[in-house]
């Protein structure tokens, strides 16, 4: 079953949501990048929590850059989302490996420390929307949360989630999304507030067979639920030889000339797939007549 996303609204209550599966897509990333469990939980949380974002964008070839830099040795994770919530990442260090935490779950806040939580968006306007806020926990979930919260002004509430198997591959991941619109009464906050402290996690649901309809029944128990678009989602790189191209010649003519001059060939490996694209000293050469000192 490939992996999915589903909106949601409460009728007549102020309150929308959206949740998505996405171990297949997650798995993906594990494979290109050799992960290691703590790596592919921190990955896959962020690759999650960008597919939703990326869905939520209202320019039909908008993308939304997640980056999480914490002082963690996971170092930086970039993840990047288009509107039709594929995605593509990657991490800084992913054979990081932790003890577990006392509960015996993943130490994803370990691996990634304290830092900033930066999102980027662009809409098609002059320049893209900016908003950065301190990570709260580095847990992921709780730091989108807060990012929500006090750059957008948007009360949410997220859940993240990837279950690694014995095997090192992902058995399940997901995540979802609720947040408030103007004008929600507090006797419905009061009962959202109520469900989200009694909720087991995204993990624990989608491990026990739980579809996205039944999670998000979950998330609003109580209230009358309208489902409003499914959409189908995945790992996607969007490199080419074109784009790597440029990326070449954005280097500059002395960069560029040093690398032309040092190596017969040379090789670019795409950080989001870890595709190769090689360049013998010719074709370097070539480049150089376009780009500028």
């Amino acid at each position: 079953m490939s992996d999915t996303l589903l909106r949601a609204i409460a009728r007549d209550a102020g309150i929308q949501i959206c949740a998505a599966s996405t171990t297949e897509l997650v798995e993906r990333a594990h494979e290109i990048h050799s992960t290691t469990p703590l790596a592919t939980a921190a990955l896959g949380r962020t690759l999650t929590a960008t597919a939703i974002m990326g869905s939520q964008l209202k320019a039909e070839d908008g993308s939304v850059t997640v980056q999480i830099k914490g002082n963690g040795p996971l170092g930086a994770i970039v993840c990047v989302g288009d509107s039709d919530g594929y995605v593509r990442g990657y991490l800084q260090d992913p054979a990081v490996d932790l003890p577990l935490r006392a509960d015996g779950k993943l130490n994803v806040g370990g691996g990634v420390g304290r830092g900033y939580l930066m999102v980027i968006k662009d809409i098609g306007m002059k320049d893209p929307i900016t908003g950065t806020v301190a990570l709260v926990n580095g847990e992921i979930a709780e730091d989108l949360t807060r990012y929500f919260a006090e750059s957008e002004q948007i009360p949410s509430a997220c859940a993240l989630g990837v279950l690694v198997d014995t095997d090192c591959s992902v058995k399940c991941a997901g995540g979802w999304l609720v947040q408030l619109m103007p004008g929600v009464k507090d006797s419905d906050i009061d009962k959202l507030e109520a469900n989200l402290a009694k909720l087991e996690s995204m993990t624990a649901m989608l491990d026990k067979g739980m579809s996205l309809e039944d999670i998000i029944r979950a998330v609003l128990d109580g209230f009358e639920v309208d489902f409003l678009q499914t959409s189908e989602i995945g790992y996607r790189c969007a490199c080419s030889r074109e784009k790597v191209e440029r990326a070449l010649i954005s280097m500059g003519k002395t960069e560029l000339c040093k690398m032309a001059e040092e190596q017969e060939n040379s090789e670019v490996t795409c950080q989001f797939c870890d595709k190769i694209y090689r360049f013998s000293r010719a074709e370097l050469q070539e480049l150089l007549t376009h780009a500028t000192k």
